[in-house]
């Protein structure tokens, strides 16, 4: 009977966990109006993977070396107790399970503390899957009490495991740093106890508490290295779920091919040991992956699947909520329809916790977009199910579960104009996140709060104190995304979709209030605020594509750089294109042009498609057109302060296209001034190139490889380089991810040509540069040029890519060049926009490092003098395809 007592104990534990926790990974939402998606997202994204069940817990009741006190006849009353409480719950008779397990308590009192202290510690999870929190904290506390002030290794082996069940409870009740902080202490319990195993179970536990903070990186650091501890171990359940939550933090990472790998990983174990909780855990973490992945057919399926297998409510609840908003995505109105009855009723039977409290919003969410697209929908429900959500948060003390539900119940009166009830939920919403410096939700709140008073403001037509108001609110909201730089990339699972829909129009939204008609000029701290502020979209930008926060940045004046250089900030909104500049020794002016965002998305898309069509000349219309939107209402100005460099920080859009091209109607803007790029002068460091003697180690590829074309004139390319300066070439087979690596070690130069093919694209895992024998993305890019850094203590100073081209049809796609130049650690980036004539490129290299090497011009002027040496050629100058495409990207000195 011992083994039948531990596998209930542990049975005990597994359910409990799956019940509760699972749920609470509800990671895949779809959103009301683009302002709820990642607020829903990164809310239910606090909750996390179930944990492991008890590893060997020994039954109540069963003998311990030098523990057995208590008469024979009360040890076997205690025992025979355990047993009757094992099949009350497993005949799911909770209420008399916990009777039982209390009278066993009460038998063990006479003499056995260990047996009681553990008979508590599951009393405790009886309580937690009844929802009677109060109960479960004191008997958890009780449990405890029995066992701290015993140093004695069966009684310290007893306390981590009740330290387990504690973290456990106060995870459910949204208490997450102290959950965290419990299981830091019953990991190093497991840990002195030599409990290697244990201790691994333990490190799961604190992933997820890790997940439930927003901390996916340090989840994703403390689980990665025990990934291979995982994969050596025999099945296991613990194996299912560390795989599982490892998966998870990988999904909202944005690694979403390794998440997926690694998800199925932990469905293999889940079905080798037919543990059909384990099974539908798993299947529902592969939907939310799917659905990252855009996958939504096969997402619904995942979710099918969970529904199908679970024997929990909560999970399958939960699955079909996430089913129930993907099918409402997906405008399958009918189906998800269907969905609604039995969610309903299951959500009513569930006991109170912050999993149902996160169902029941996510729930709400979709029902209110429903509503929206089914004008016949019943829109009360929602507000209903919200204010339900709001009083069991307050009745479990859980204060970001509660300010989360107050503040979506405050877009819904948004939504239907109600503002004063909407303002005043928002303020309640918001001061209860900040009471619990809960800034992940904090800034939607601020958010929120400067969309009512702004909506309040346009439709009373007047001037009023609420735009300073909305102002406010939208400012602190930006502030409050610069604290959470380190986290804020991977704060939900659609990570490109959620900052497109969320951070990017809080910024662009600011912007626009600074900015509004008749407040430019007149008033220069708006300007430089403006200017900030889409500085900190570029930053934003730039760690959401990197998927880290790993950019220093530091403001710049740019008067302390180049007092011949004027910086150009276009900046898209959605009824107008702004243009904000810095000449030298002014101060900032802007001016605007009635755009909607799609109209420049239109020119400039054409645009660059004509650029690339060598028997068009209808580039030359669409360049004059782009050239009255940034440069024609400022041209004057710029003559008469004799700038030479022109610097762009050219926002959406915008970046796919050469500035240089831009034609006043006579002349390309690269015929007049340098040109410069920058993803903003935060990200600039500003010293001079400093060539004592300028030597360059050239890579390429000339030869078809991996699918890729020939590049016959890279050869001579490298060779017309050698010729100008003193370089080293490996060419071909030689060109190989190790010899590179070997090269920059042995030999490190401070520029790096590579003529090679590459793609810039705005995903991460598509941009990339092509060697003889694999691909190099951009972390290893990293890790290879960093070899220079610490041979030289210097970075380099230029980064040469002459055959990559940005992803065609891809809107966002310079932003992988952007990734590239910053990634690379290299203070300026040459590259090019498309692949371009062998020819010309040979020719501008050649000439661009004859410039460089005299050491007395910028690196963008040196750029300028080569490009116009092509320009100059006739059979060259009919066409921009041939010499526009080269972009200097970061320090123009």
């Amino acid at each position: 009977m011992a083994g039948k007592r531990n596998l209930f104990f542990d049975r005990l534990h597994a359910i409990l966990s799956g019940e509760r926790g699972k749920g609470d990974r509800i990671l895949s939402i779809a959103p009301i109006a683009r302002y709820f998606l990642l607020a829903i997202l990164t809310a239910l994204c606090v909750i996390v993977l179930p944990i492991v069940k008890l590893p060997g817990t020994v039954a109540v009741g069963q003998d311990l070396p030098g523990q057995r006190q208590g008469s024979p006849t009360e040890l076997l009353q205690a025992e025979s107790l355990v047993q009757q409480g094992q099949r009350l719950y497993e005949a799911g008779q909770l209420s008399e399970a916990a009777a039982v397990l209390q009278q066993a308590i009460a038998a063990y009192q006479t003499g056995n503390p260990l047996g009681q202290a553990m008979a508590l510690r599951n009393l405790s999870l009886v309580y937690q899957q009844l929802g009677d929190w109060g109960a479960a904290t004191e008997a958890i506390a009780s449990s405890l009490s029995l066992l701290e002030s015993n140093d004695e290794p069966n009684y310290q082996a007893a306390l981590a495991r009740s330290l387990d069940i504690q973290g456990r409870l106060q995870l459910s009740q949204g208490q997450a740093e102290a959950a965290l902080a419990t299981w830091e202490q019953s990991t190093t319990i497991y840990q002195e106890l030599g409990d290697q195993v244990a201790a691994l179970r333990s490190q799961i536990n604190q992933s997820q508490a890790l997940q439930s903070l927003g901390f996916y990186r340090r989840a994703i650091a403390l689980l990665t290295p025990q990934t291979q501890t995982l994969e050596e171990q025999p099945d296991s359940l613990t194996k299912a779920v560390g795989l599982r939550s490892l998966g998870d933090a990988l999904r909202v990472g944005g690694n979403l091919p390794e998440s997926r790998e690694v998800l199925q990983s932990s469905l293999s174990v889940a079905e080798r040991l037919q543990d059909s909780e384990a099974i539908a855990a798993a299947q529902f973490s592969l939907g939310n992956t799917a659905r990252a992945q855009q996958e939504l057919e096969v997402a619904l399926e995942f979710y099918r699947q969970a529904i199908a297998t679970s024997p929990s409510e909560l999970t399958r609840t939960q699955a079909q909520i996430n089913q129930f908003s993907l099918l409402v995505e997906t405008d399958q109105i009918p189906a998800a329809q269907a969905l609604i009855p039995l969610i309903q009723s299951q959500l009513n039977e569930l006991p109170a916790s912050r999993a149902k409290i996160y169902a029941q919003v996510n729930f709400a969410q979709s029902l209110s977009r429903l509503g929206q697209t089914e004008s016949a929908q019943p829109n009360t429900y929602p507000a209903q199910l919200l204010s339900i959500a709001r009083t069991e948060a307050r009745n479990l003390a859980d204060t970001r579960a509660e300010s989360f539900a107050l503040g979506s119940l405050g877009a819904l009166y948004e939504q239907t104009q109600q503002w004063t009830i909407a303002t005043d939920l928002t303020e309640q919403a918001l001061g209860l996140a900040q009471n619990a410096s809960a800034s992940d939700i904090a800034y939607r709140w601020q958010w929120q709060l400067g969309r009512i008073l702004k909506a309040q403001a346009d439709t009373e037509g007047t001037e009023s104190q609420k735009y300073a108001g909305a102002i406010a609110a939208y400012s602190e909201a930006v502030s409050t995304l610069q604290t959470l730089r380190n986290d804020l990339v991977a704060i939900n699972p659609e990570v490109q979709l959620s900052f497109q829909e969320s951070i990017e129009p809080i910024h662009r939204e600011l912007v626009g209030l600074l900015l509004k008609p008749g407040s430019g000029d007149a008033n220069p701290a708006n300007l430089e605020k403006a200017r900030t502020v889409i500085e900190s979209l570029q930053l934003a930008e730039l760690d959401n594509f990197l998927r880290e926060a790993c950019l220093d940045a530091q403001p710049i004046q740019i008067d302390e750089i180049d007092r011949r250089a004027a910086v150009i900030y276009p900046i898209l909104l959605a009824d107008r294109l702004e243009v904000v500049i810095s000449l030298p020794g002014q101060t900032l002016r802007h001016y605007s042009t009635p755009l909607s965002n799609s109209e420049v998305e239109s020119v400039v898309g054409r645009l660059r498609q004509a650029l690339v069509v060598r028997t068009s000349r209808q580039f030359l219309q669409l360049s004059q057109q782009v050239y009255d939107w940034l440069i024609r209402p400022v041209e004057a100005d710029l003559a008469a302060s004799e700038v030479k460099t022109l610097v762009f920080v050219p926002d959406g859009v915008l970046r796919n296209i050469p500035m240089a091209v831009l034609n006043d109607g006579e002349k390309f803007l690269i015929e007049q001034y340098s040109v410069a790029l920058t993803p903003g002068l935060q990200l600039l460091d500003p010293r001079p190139i400093q060539l004592q003697q300028l030597t360059v180690l050239t890579a390429g590829l000339s030869e078809s490889r991996q699918g890729f074309s020939a590049l016959p004139n890279v050869l001579p390319e490298l060779e017309q380089i050698q010729s100008e300066v003193p370089s080293r070439i490996l060419i071909n087979q030689e060109f190989t991810s190790s010899a590179f690596q070997q090269a920059i070690n042995s030999a490190p130069a401070p520029v790096v040509h590579l003529a090679t093919h590459g793609k810039f694209s705005s995903e991460l895992t598509e941009t990339f540069i092509l060697t003889w024998d694999d691909r190099i993305n951009l972390n290893q890019l990293n890790s290879l040029l960093q070899a220079t850094d610490l041979g030289n203590a210097r970075p380099i100073e230029l980064l040469v890519l002459s055959a990559c081209q940005t992803a065609v049809g891809d809107r966002q796609a310079a932003l992988g060049l952007a990734g590239v130049a910053v990634r690379a650690g290299a203070r300026s980036t040459l590259a090019t926009l498309w692949q371009v004539s062998d020819e010309a490129t040979a020719l501008l290299m050649s000439r661009f490092y004859s410039e460089l090497a005299n050491n007395t011009v910028t690196k963008a002027e040196a750029l300028r003098r080569a490009q116009l040496s092509v320009l100059e050629i006739e059979r060259f100058r009919r066409h921009p395809f041939y010499w526009a495409p080269y972009v200097l990207v970061g320090n123009w000195l």
